[in-house]
């Protein structure tokens, strides 16, 4: 049977940030099971958006999730 998931890859990348704040893009890749490559994506579009908004905390990112945004539905 194959594996398949009512939440696209934004929603886990998004749980797993709400999580894990100070997570790094491997770890979220590797919980999630995308590309590095595809969190930078998916961590760009949802700042932009307003999702997230980032804290500079060192040479590293924390991200605070903006619950006030509505929820996107299609």
């Amino acid at each position: 049977m194959s594996q398949w998931s009512f939440l696209t890859n934004y929603g886990l990348v998004l749980a797993y940030i709400g999580r894990d704040p100070d997570s790094t893009g491997r770890q979220i890749a590797q919980a999630v099971g995308i590309t590095e490559r595809a969190v930078r994506t998916i961590v760009a579009d949802m700042r932009a958006a307003g999702y997230l908004e980032p804290e500079k905390v060192g040479r590293r990112n924390r991200y605070r999730i903006n619950a006030d945004q509505p929820l996107r539905l299609l």
